[in-house]
């Protein structure tokens, strides 16, 4: 999952990203409104955690005019403004959650679990598709009730493919929701995250859970595995 934080404290800013990331999400960050518009505008995330008081655009327009053209992105708001009334105008204008400063970065990192759960209608930590389980809160992987080693990379893969399985995933969507904004998109790193991932569940279940979609991508099928 990939989450854009945008905060202009920057030493919070970047507690926050670290925080996140050490829960599994690719996260970037920005530290000023305008600059998180550009972003919004040109690349893809599955959460935002935004900051109200910013330079170049305050936080509040930043959420009015992403709603604009994008209702289904979650948005979770920071803010030192406690007032009932700013709540409200906050979670009127889009926003799906309210976190009030100064926070804990576990009821942060909750309530953001929360919301990526709430999006797919996931009630529970753990994500399964036949044999393979993936709790979402402590990051482990299991085939067959047995744990299996993943690379951070591969767990954010596997866990997006969980979330939509049975659907055909680009390698494009993959690289927009799993890995840093920075990696070279003409790289062949989805790829060879792909292959060991399928290796490993392989290897552990002895079915082939990930199938190559011809012309598109990848899909976790559990009806599927075993399939050539």
């Amino acid at each position: 999952m990939k989450l854009l934080v945008v905060e202009d404290e920057r030493m919070l800013c970047d507690t926050i990203a670290k925080s996140l990331h050490h829960a599994g999400y690719e996260v970037d960050c920005c530290y000023d409104g305008a600059e998180a518009l550009e972003r919004l505008l040109i690349e893809q995330y599955d959460l935002i955690v935004l900051d109200l008081h910013l330079p170049g655009m305050d936080g509040m327009e930043v959420l009015e005019r992403l709603r604009q053209t994008d209702a289904e992105t979650k948005v979770l708001i920071l803010s030192a403004r406690s007032q009932v009334a700013d709540k409200v105008a906050g979670l009127d204008a889009g926003a799906n959650d309210y976190l009030e400063k100064p926070f804990h970065l576990q009821e942060l990192a909750a309530r953001v679990r929360s919301l990526t759960r709430r999006q797919f209608i996931q009630q529970s930590t753990a994500l399964v598709c036949g044999g393979i389980s993936f709790d979402t809160r402590t990051r482990e992987a299991l085939v067959n009730g047995k744990q299996i080693r993943l690379t951070r990379k591969e767990k954010g893969i596997l866990e997006y493919l969980l979330l939509h399985q049975g659907r055909p995933i680009s390698q494009e969507e993959l690289m927009e929701h799993v890995l840093e904004s920075n990696a070279n998109p003409f790289s062949n790193v989805v790829r060879m995250h792909i292959s060991s991932l399928r290796k490993k569940l392989r290897e552990a279940g002895g079915q082939e859970y990930i199938q190559a979609v011809w012309g598109i991508g990848f899909r976790l099928d559990a009806e599927g595995a075993g399939k050539s």
